[in-house]
C-alpha cells in the first residue's frame, strides 16, 4: 500500500509511519487481512476504503456524503474538466478534515472525554434559540452534534486551556496593528436641503440651489435659509446634523465635505436624495483608540491567533504519532 501525504489546501505533516515501526507493521497487516476481500472486489463496488487512520477507516461514500452540497454548487458553474478538478480538490480538503476528525475522536476517546446527555440538551436549546433546526429523536443529528461537542471539548483542554496572553503580547499586537485601532476623521456638518415641491422642474431646484447659495457666500445667515428653504428633518435646528464619520456619507458629499476647511460652505451637492449645501462646521482628525480602550478586544484576537498557532501544532504531532495511509 502506498503512503501520501494528507491533502490539504494548507501545509501538512507527511502521513507515514512515524517513531513505531513494529506496531505500525503489524497495524498495516491485521488492516490488509481485515479488508483484503474488500480490495479483491473493489471494481465491482463503487466503495472502497480512501484512507486508513490507526485502526479505523474512511470510505470513499463518506468523502461523497461530506462533499455532496459542495458538488451541486460546482455543477452549476462548470464543465468537464474544470468541474473535475474542483471536484477532486474539495473532495481532499474533505478527505483532510476528515481524518483530523478521526484522530482528534480516538484522542477524545482514549481520555475519556465524553458529553453527557445534560450538555447535549444545552446545546439543542442554544441553537435552537439562535434559530438552527436540530432534531434530536434523529439517530443522525444527535451523532453529529455530539461528535462536534467531543470534538470542542477535546480542542478545550489539549489547547485552548494552555494558551496565554501577557499584556506584552497585547503591547506588541497594538503597535503592530495600530491602523485597525484607527478612528477616521468625523465632521460636525450642517446642511441645507432642497427637494422638488409642487411638481417643480429639475432646472427650477438647480437655480433655487444656486441662489441660496450665492446669498450664502454673500454673507446671509444660514439658519434662517435653512429655516425658509430647507426640506431637510434638521431644518428646525438651523441644518445641524451633528458629527459623522468619514465614510459614512454618500459619494458625492464625502467629496465636497473633504475638500472643505471648517466654516466653509459647498457648492450645491446632487444626490438622489435632492441638492445639499453644506457647511463644515467643525473637523475631527483621525485618531489612534488609546490602548486601554482596546485592551479586552486585543486579548480576544491575540488568544485566538495563539489557539490556532498552537491547534496546528498540536494537530502536526497527532498526525505525526498517527498511523494514517491514503489511497485516494
Amino acid at each position: 500500500m502506498s503512503r501520501t501525504r494528507v491533502p490539504s489546501n494548507r501545509r501538512q505533516p507527511s502521513m507515514n509511519r512515524t517513531g513505531r515501526s513494529g506496531r505500525s507493521f503489524a497495524m498495516a497487516a491485521l488492516v490488509a487481512a481485515c479488508f483484503a476481500p474488500l480490495a479483491a472486489e473493489s471494481a465491482h463496488l463503487a466503495d472502497r476504503i480512501v484512507a486508513v487512520v490507526n485502526s479505523e477507516v474512511i470510505m470513499l461514500s463518506e468523502i461523497k456524503a461530506e462533499t455532496a452540497a459542495d458538488g451541486k454548487r460546482l455543477q452549476e458553474h462548470y464543465r468537464g474538466a474544470e468541474l473535475e478538478r474542483r471536484l477532486k480538490q474539495v473532495e481532499y480538503m474533505a478527505l483532510t478534515r476528515m481524518i483530523e476528525r478521526k484522530l482528534q475522536m480516538q484522542l477524545a476517546k482514549s481520555k475519556g472525554v465524553d458529553v453527557t446527555d445534560e450538555e447535549l440538551t444545552q446545546a439543542v436549546r442554544e441553537l435552537q434559540r439562535q434559530g438552527e433546526k436540530v432534531d434530536v429523536g434523529n439517530p443522525d443529528d444527535k451523532k453529529s452534534l455530539k461528535e462536534q461537542l467531543t470534538l470542542m471539548k477535546v480542542v478545550d483542554r489539549e489547547v485552548r486551556s494552555s494558551v496565554m496572553v501577557s499584556e506584552t503580547e497585547m503591547k506588541r499586537y497594538y503597535e503592530q496593528h495600530r491602523g485597525r485601532f484607527s478612528l477616521p476623521e468625523e465632521y460636525r456638518l450642517s446642511q441645507i436641503l432642497i427637494r422638488p415641491r409642487n411638481g417643480e422642474e429639475p432646472a427650477q431646484i438647480q437655480a433655487k440651489a444656486e441662489a441660496v447659495y450665492v446669498a450664502l457666500k454673500q454673507g446671509a445667515d444660514f439658519a434662517d435659509l435653512t429655516l425658509r428653504h430647507s426640506d431637510g428633518a434638521e431644518a428646525t435646528r438651523g441644518g445641524n446634523l451633528g458629527f459623522v464619520r468619514q465614510g459614512e456619507l454618500l459619494p458625492p458629499i464625502e467629496r465636497a465635505v473633504a475638500a472643505l476647511q471648517p466654516g466653509e460652505i459647498s457648492e450645491p451637492v446632487t444626490t438622489t436624495e435632492g441638492i445639499h449645501i453644506l457647511r463644515l462646521d467643525e473637523k475631527k482628525p483621525s485618531q489612534f483608540r488609546p490602548f486601554a480602550e482596546v485592551k479586552t478586544e486585543m486579548q480576544g484576537v491575540v488568544f485566538q491567533q495563539k489557539s490556532e498557532d498552537m491547534y496546528q501544532l498540536w494537530m502536526a504531532n497527532l498526525k505525526n504519532k498517527a498511523y494514517i495511509e491514503v489511497k485516494f
